[in-house]
């Protein structure tokens, strides 16, 4: 029974390994056949419980520019502390860079091809939830090439100023959509923070005119008590 329970543990510790760790793109099948790659650039919100840690993988090769920006945009829970750590790492599982802040990036040419690593750490939250906004991929600035680096064909002029132009432009775009996502992660923030501070100062407001209220009924009542005058009669009469 015991290598049964044994090999029961495994499953669900694999199970719950990878339900907590989320992989942008699969590793290869075999030798022959060529690494997937999946998409080189991703944008999401994600929520990170309290004290909690998420992980992604990204593929770049040895050419690469990689980009890493991140934003907290709301708090839910207790705390109301928005800092979170992030951590980058190459293929072998070394520290390439670190940020802890409310927002931040992470930017650095790829030295080898593989997968690297991505954290994100709630560990300065420990009583509430955090959701943060993610961006991150990778660019190449010449024309993309495969694994198998086949050969170019040769172009003649007008082609070749065709393609440097087109290639220029592509990157013009790319660099102005992370432009604009930097914009979005502000603009969400903001949004945000403020439907947190209406929400505050509507409650904060009828909080203090109720005070003021019922402050007021209390005055007047024991006012009032102080002008009672007692009847007097033959048997009940004030003392002097």
């Amino acid at each position: 029974m015991s290598p049964l329970l044994f090999g029961a543990g495994l499953v669900v510790l694999n199970l719950v390994t990878s339900a907590r760790s989320q992989k942008t793109e699969p590793l290869s099948g075999s030798g022959d056949q060529p690494l997937f790659r999946g998409a080189d650039r991703h944008d999401f919100a994600i929520m990170i419980p309290p004290g909690g840690t998420e992980c992604f993988w990204q593929f770049a090769h040895q050419t690469g520019y990689f980009y890493f920006s991140y934003e907290v945009q709301r708090t839910v829970g207790m705390s109301h502390d928005r800092h979170v750590a992030a951590t980058a790492h190459n293929p072998q599982g070394f520290l390439i860079d670190t940020s802890q802040d409310v927002r931040g990036q992470i930017n650095f040419s790829t030295q080898e091809t593989g997968f690297y690593q991505l954290c994100l750490n709630n560990q300065h939250n420990h009583f509430g939830s955090v959701q943060v906004y993610l961006n991150f991929g990778v660019f190449y600035e010449g024309p993309e090439t495969d694994h198998k680096q086949k050969e170019r064909k040769q172009l003649n002029d007008i082609l070749d100023a065709i393609e440097d132009s087109t290639q220029k432009v592509q990157n013009n775009i790319f660099h102005m959509w992370r432009y604009y996502n930097f914009a979005r992660m502000r603009k969400m923030a903001d949004l945000f923070l403020t439907h947190s501070n209406y929400n505050y100062v509507n409650w904060w407001s009828t909080a203090q005119s109720l005070v003021i209220i019922l402050s007021g009924i209390l005055q007047l009542y024991f006012l009032k008590r102080l002008f009672n005058v007692p009847t007097t009669t033959d048997t009940k009469k004030p003392r002097c």
